[in-house]
């Protein structure tokens, strides 16, 4: 497996480049030079398998010879002995709609299930070269604590995550910031997480600053983490779908992540009929859809935080991978979004784009509307993530559906991690585990720092790890 930039198809790189690079030195995206199709005969073979024997197949892929078969298999077996489902994920029903549990991991959150294996290939990698790495990722609620829970009391590593100030959830934050140990650095920056993001990518694109540390991320733009979400597409469509359906997968999202991987999966021959982009207020990619315009406005605060996000990092990777990954193109129009603030792409490329993609932006009224129906169904607590993909699932069914088709919705979140937004729609107090509730009532730390690049590339050079 070769791997390109987005923005120079020249240059071919391995798997171990891209993992610790996170991004590439010309600002652009790891791709695969190639994406594999799966034959019939394989799809069959891996339908049969448990979880972790799948994350072997599909992830071994990507990774090529970086990790003996012994060491991967550690490495899968290990990331997932703390989740409290046997097969990493669990299935729940409301009507005509699965719904895939993401958030079985140790910080409650989809972000769980692919930072856990990449803190492991880290010090798998780590441990026989002796270096040492500063991860330094930005975070819009989750990806912090699964980073840290991923990372801490690792020797050879240190993180350095940054947050909006004020503008993730109590529990999100707590679970981030009573980690007390010495590799775990907490930045509390004043503004939006499409700040704390150009924060990180400034960072990565100074490259003398990001050699002196020794710098790598785990932000969803480290191709790993792709890699890894990509099992649970497979996993979900081999054990609830009925034979010969496609399926549809509705995903909250706001940097397009977590729905690229499942975009990998139908390159790989998964049959998947619709990926739904559910979006919040935060509606940039429903908008790209009906005009083709890739625009990002203000940041727009809403309950579902984590999508409160008007940069998406990993919509360059589709782009690309529809102009043929082009990357005197994909730079071209890169440039014209940091010189107009907008692209625009050609109609016949929105077309393609949308005969697998459609998308939905749901408001907070609507948000809470489905947590509520939800819970007067079955019980059943959704996170407002997790509602705001139910409800765009929702209206596919009743506007587009072929009828036919597997519906899945995919929960992101437990909604203990949200207790405060349910409790106003419900009167009711989401079940976080007892050891979770200890942990949240420790002391906090954290360090408040202005968006200035400066002064937190200082906080960061001063509290390095040295390698």
């Amino acid at each position: 497996m070769k791997y390109i930039s987005t923005r120079d198809n020249k240059k071919t790189y391995n798997f171990i480049d891209t993992f610790l690079n996170g991004l590439a030195h010309d600002g652009g995206l790891y791709i695969p030079k190639k994406i594999p199709r799966l034959s019939h005969t394989n799809l069959k073979r891996l339908s049969k398998l448990n979880y972790n024997n799948l994350a072997y197949e599909i992830i071994k892929i990507y990774t090529g010879n970086t990790f003996s078969k012994n060491e991967l298999k550690k490495i899968i077996t290990n990331s997932y002995k703390k989740f409290d489902s046997k097969n990493v994920v669990k299935f729940s029903r409301v009507k005509k709609f699965n719904l895939v549990e993401l958030y079985h991991g140790p910080t409650f959150a989809f972000k769980d299930i692919a930072m856990q294996v990449i803190g492991n290939m880290y010090e798998t990698i780590l441990s026989k070269s002796k270096n040492r790495i500063n991860l330094i990722t930005a975070t819009s609620g989750d990806t912090g604590a699964a980073a840290i829970d991923a990372v801490k009391n690792k020797k050879n590593l240190r993180i350095f995550v940054l947050h909006p100030s004020g503008k993730v959830s109590i529990t999100q934050r707590k679970l981030m910031t009573t980690v007390n140990t010495k590799n775990v650095f907490n930045i509390a920056v004043k503004g939006t997480f499409d700040d704390c993001q150009t924060l990180v990518k400034s960072m990565f694109n100074d490259l003398q600053f990001r050699r002196s540390i020794n710098m790598s991320g785990v932000n969803s733009i480290n191709w790993a983490r792709i890699v890894v979400q990509i099992v649970y597409y497979f996993y979900s469509h081999f054990r609830l779908s009925k034979k010969n359906k496609k399926s549809v997968f509705s995903v909250p999202t706001g940097n397009f992540g977590d729905i690229y991987a499942g975009y990998i999966a139908y390159k790989m021959g998964l049959p998947i009929s619709k990926l739904i982009i559910a979006t919040n207020e935060n509606d940039l990619l429903y908008k790209f859809l009906r005009n083709g315009i890739y625009k990002p406005s203000k940041v727009k605060f809403s309950i579902s935080p984590s999508m409160d996000i008007q940069v998406a990092s990993n919509f360059e990777r589709l782009i690309s991978s529809y102009y043929d990954n082009n990357s005197k193109k994909i730079s071209e129009l890169m440039k014209q979004l940091s010189s107009k603030g907008f692209y625009k792409i050609d109609k016949n490329i929105l077309r393609k784009i949308k005969n697998i993609f459609y998308s939905k932006s749901v408001n907070a009224e609507n948000t809470k509307k489905t947590i509520k129906s939800v819970y007067k169904y079955n019980n059943k607590i959704l996170d407002p993530h997790s509602s705001v993909g139910l409800k765009a699932l929702e209206e596919y069914y009743l506007n587009h559906s072929k009828k036919s088709e597997n519906l899945f919705c995919l929960e992101t979140a437990h909604p203990a991690k949200f207790g405060e937004t349910i409790y106003k729609i419900l009167k009711k107090i989401p079940k976080i585990s007892g050891e979770i509730s200890k942990n949240l009532k420790k002391k906090e730390f954290y360090k408040v720092l202005p968006n200035n690049l400066n002064k937190i590339k200082n906080y960061i050079r001063a509290n390095r790890l040295h390698c």
